[in-house]
């Protein structure tokens, strides 16, 4: 299926691995021109070199904190226009409800929220004037099944859906969409040793921590095993794309039947 996005310009944050890494690869192979971004300039040449090993012709990096209003500064200067923009930035961790600080609510809003939020304030009035873009939020099932191991994390992800649908409201009648994207447990950097530590046995293997928490934790996930990042990539690439025109507004699931809602 050609998803019609040559010619595009794409901003992917956070997308030097993992789920944005895969979503910056899938829209560059498409035709796209992508711009990836992160804070480590090795780590972007890496991401860089890999989507063009892939197929991605057309792809940049830019070396800029997302999660800042001084990041979100360069990137805005960097690239001042773009159709397509990809929040997808994000960090999580497990901590009793007890345990989270003010400092560690704020963290996790200004990194999980505020870098879409101000990255959109600069990009969607562009999109608006110029009649076609797409805004997307890389959320979470955990803004809709908050877990309790990390309630600051869920509530960002609920914030982020919150922010989606406001700013949706406000392209009727127009070629814009504003949707977001919720994907389950994701095989992803770091995921192992989140697994490894709500284990039961730290010792075992990581198919062991992986099994366990599905049985422990996500009983009620329908897929039982790791979504793969391009399996979301994919879901994010469709959303992307002027095919995608009469989905707009949208929380759009990708987490293996894990929330037990219908809507």
């Amino acid at each position: 299926m050609d998803l019609k996005l040559k010619d595009k310009t794409a901003l992917v944050t956070g997308s030097t691995a993992g789920i944005g890494l895969e979503i910056a690869r899938t829209l560059a192979v498409e035709g796209a021109k992508v711009f990836v971004t992160g804070r480590d300039q090795a780590k972007l040449d890496a991401a860089v070199n890999g989507i063009r090993a892939s197929g991605g012709a057309n792809v940049s990096g830019v070396v800029a904190d997302a999660a800042t209003a001084e990041g979100a500064a360069t990137l805005l200067a960097a690239v001042p226009q773009v159709d397509i923009l990809v929040n997808n930035l994000g960090i999580y961790e497990m901590k009793a409800f007890a345990d989270i600080t003010d400092a560690d609510w704020l963290h996790l809003f200004e990194v999980n929220v505020m870098s879409g939020v101000r990255l959109s304030r600069g990009y969607f009035p562009g999109m608006l004037e110029r009649d076609w873009g797409r805004v997307i939020f890389i959320s979470s099932e955990s803004g809709l099944a908050i877990p309790g191991e990390m309630v600051h994390y869920g509530m960002t992800k609920s914030a982020q859906l919150a922010v989606a649908r406001g700013m949706a409201q406000q392209t009727k009648g127009t070629g814009v969409t504003v949707n977001s994207v919720l994907p389950g447990p994701t095989r992803a950097a770091g995921i192992f040793d989140f697994l490894k530590s709500v284990s039961s046995n730290p010792e075992g293997t990581p198919a062991e921590h992986e099994a366990e928490f599905f049985e422990k934790h996500r009983s009620a996930s329908l897929l039982q095993r790791m979504i793969e990042p391009q399996e979301v990539a994919s879901l994010v690439a469709y959303v992307a794309s002027p095919l995608s025109a009469a989905t707009n507004g949208a929380s759009l699931k990708v987490e293996g039947g894990l929330v037990t809602t219908i809507a």
